[in-house]
C-alpha cells in the first residue's frame, strides 16, 4: 500500500498541469515561451535533484527520507497554488524536487524488501498506479478547475490530499525508523565508469523523452492533420491507458525472464513503429496512439525494473537510480523542446517525427545490452558488470 500511494503521487501533480495550461495563460499573461518553460522545469529539477538523493538515503535512511519528500510535496503543492507567478515556478521546482525523492528511492525500497523474483511484478503494480493517476489527472483536471472555487489554482493543490494520505501510511515506518538503523553500513559510490549502468541510464532517458515529447506534442500533431481539440486530448488519454494496460501486463507475462534483451528491444522497435506510421500516414493517429502506447508502457516498467534487478544491494540501486534519472531526465527534457524547435524550422511534423523514429531504435540497442542477466558489483567498489549467481 505504501509503494503504490508513493507512486500515486509520482505523476498526478505534474500531468494534470497541460490542460490547464491556458487557463494558466490568460490569467497570469504568462507567454508561451514561459509556459513551455513551466512544462520543463520538473524535468530539469529531477535532473538536478537525482543526484542528491543517494546521499540523504544513506544519512537518514530511505524510509525517512521518502516521507519527509512526501510532506515537502504536499507543502509544494500547496505553494504552487498561491497567488502570483513566483509561487507558481518555486512551487513547481519544490513539487517536481519532491518526486524526484520517490522516482529514486522507489526501487531503493523495492529492493530491500522485496524478494528478487518479485521485483518486476512490483515495479509493474507501481507503475500501474502511477500511470492510471497520470491520466484521471490529466482527464479531470479542467473539469475541477471549472467547478471548484479559486480555479486552475484549487485544481492544482487538490492534489495535496494523495500526497498527505500517503505520508499518512509512511509515518509509522519514520517513527520506527531510527539513525543507527537507517544508516547502512556502506554508501555505494554512482556507477559512472560502468557500461550497463550507462546501458541502464541512456535507456531510461531515451524512453523518457519519448514519452515526455508525446504528452507534450501529440494534440498538436493531430490538430495539425485537422483532428479537432476534443479529439485529439482522447487520443493522448489513448496512448496513456494503453500504456497503462502496456505496463501492468508485462510483468505477468515476463515473470519468468531474467535475460530481458528481447522484450527491450521489441518493445522499443513498437514505438519506433508508432511513430513511423505517424509521419507517414497521420490520419491512422488512433493506430500509433496504441502502438506507442503499447511499447512505451513496457519500456516505462523494464527502465525502473533494470534500476532494481542490476543493482547488488538496496545502497547500489539508490546510486544507479540517481544516476539513471538525473541523465534520464536531462534527455527526456531535451526532446519537447527539440521536437518543437524542428517544427518552427520545417513547418511540419514529418522530419520531428522521424527524429523520434531514429532514437528510439536507438534505444532499442541499449535496451538490448540493459536488459542482460547481469548485475552490478559490489557497492564498495567502482561497479562493474558481473553474471547473475556468480
Amino acid at each position: 500500500m505504501g509503494v503504490v500511494l508513493v507512486a500515486a503521487n509520482l505523476r498526478a501533480a505534474l500531468t494534470g498541469v497541460g490542460p490547464l495550461l491556458p487557463g494558466i495563460e490568460t490569467s497570469t499573461g504568462l507567454s508561451g515561451t514561459w509556459t513551455g518553460l513551466l512544462s520543463t522545469l520538473p524535468l530539469l529539477t529531477f535532473a538536478a535533484t537525482s543526484p542528491l538523493v543517494g546521499r540523504t538515503a544513506h544519512r537518514h535512511g530511505a524510509p525517512r527520507a521518502l516521507v519527509v519528500s512526501l510532506a515537502v510535496l504536499a507543502a509544494g503543492l500547496l505553494l504552487r497554488s498561491l497567488p502570483g507567478v513566483f509561487f507558481l515556478f518555486a512551487g513547481t521546482v519544490v513539487v517536481a524536487a519532491a518526486i524526484a525523492y520517490g522516482n529514486v528511492l522507489l526501487p531503493s525500497v523495492i529492493k530491500s524488501t522485496v524478494p528478487e523474483d518479485r521485483i518486476g511484478q512490483v515495479t509493474g503494480l507501481y507503475v500501474t498506479a502511477m500511470g492510471l493517476l497520470a491520466a484521471i489527472s490529466s482527464g479531470i483536471s479542467v473539469p475541477l478547475a471549472n467547478h471548484l472555487p479559486g480555479g486552475w489554482r484549487t485544481a492544482l493543490a487538490c492534489w495535496a490530499v494523495l500526497a498527505v494520505l500517503a505520508f499518512g501510511v509512511w509515518i509509522p515506518l519514520y517513527r520506527r525508523t531510527g539513525p543507527a538503523a537507517a544508516t547502512p553500513v556502506s554508501r555505494a559510490r554512482i556507477p559512472w565508469r560502468s557500461p550497463l549502468a550507462w546501458q541502464v541510464t541512456l535507456f531510461m532517458g531515451l524512453q523518457s523523452l519519448g514519452f515526455y515529447t508525446t504528452i507534450a506534442w501529440l494534440p498538436s500533431i493531430v490538430h495539425d492533420h485537422g483532428v479537432g481539440e476534443t479529439a485529439a486530448g482522447w487520443q493522448l488519454f489513448l496512448f496513456q491507458i494503453v500504456g497503462l494496460v502496456s505496463s501492468s501486463a508485462l510483468p505477468v507475462l515476463a515473470r519468468k525472464w531474467t535475460d530481458q534483451r528481447l522484450l527491450a528491444a521489441a518493445a522499443s522497435v513498437i514505438v519506433a513503429a508508432g511513430f513511423a506510421l505517424l509521419a507517414v500516414a497521420p490520419q491512422l493517429a488512433v493506430v500509433s496512439c496504441v502502438l506507442t502506447g503499447l511499447g512505451g508502457g513496457a519500456c516505462l516498467v523494464l527502465a525502473l525494473t533494470f534500476q532494481g534487478q542490476r543493482a547488488a544491494d538496496a545502497s547500489q540501486a539508490a546510486a544507479l537510480a540517481s544516476m539513471a534519472q538525473s541523465v534520464g531526465y536531462l534527455v527526456a527534457a531535451i526532446g519537447p523542446l527539440l521536437l518543437g524547435a524542428l517544427h518552427d524550422l520545417t513547418g511540419g511534423w514529418t522530419l520531428p517525427l522521424l527524429l523520434l523514429v531514429a532514437l528510439t531504435l536507438a534505444q532499442a540497442a541499449v535496451g538490448a545490452g540493459a536488459g542482460r542477466d547481469l548485475r552490478l558489483d559490489t557497492p564498495s567498489q567502482v561497479p562493474t558488470p558481473v553474471r547473475i549467481g556468480d
